[in-house]
């Protein structure tokens, strides 16, 4: 039996039936079709389905999606604006912090949130906050240069 929810998804109130068992990541993927939110371990341990849920960065993989009835969820789909990219995708591009792409959006939600919060991180503070998230192809130096560049970026009025 599906349950109605209401929420709002890149910045466009929905309201919808839902299976209420379903996990966030799927309800995104298979009944949305928002297949940027990657489904990786199934587990809240690698990052590939973070969105941005209420503000906060969160594995999506983890999050019923009963939870999102009321909620404000960002995913990479909502970032760029037509065809311009958002300052954070072009400075992962810039920096060569793209290789394979399936840990990328999750990835650049996790330091969207980030920016959204503290708009001068340091490096460390890159780090921890990206410290959910795993990268088998590019090592993490380049990722943390694109978000430190972003940031600039984003702080002059991108």
């Amino acid at each position: 039996m599906r349950e109605k929810i209401s929420f709002t998804l890149n910045g466009v109130f929905m309201e919808t039936d839902v299976d209420p068992d379903m996990r966030l990541v799927d309800f995104l993927r298979d009944e949305l079709h928002l297949i940027g939110t990657k489904i990786g371990c199934k587990r809240g341990e690698c990052g590939a389905c973070t969105v941005i849920f209420n503000g906060k960065a969160v594995t999506s993989c983890l999050v019923p999606v009963m939870r999102a009835d009321g909620a404000v969820i960002e995913t990479i789909e909502g970032l760029a604006e037509g065809d311009k990219l958002h300052p954070i995708q072009e400075e992962f591009i810039n920096h060569g912090a793209v290789q394979c792409g399936f840990c990328t959006p999750g990835m650049i939600m996790s330091a969207k949130a980030l920016l959204d919060e503290n708009p001068n991180p340091t490096p460390t503070e890159v780090r921890e906050a990206l410290g959910g998230n795993i990268c088998r192809c590019t090592g993490y130096k380049k990722i943390q240069e694109a978000v430190l560049a972003a940031a600039e970026r984003m702080r002059k009025g991108w």
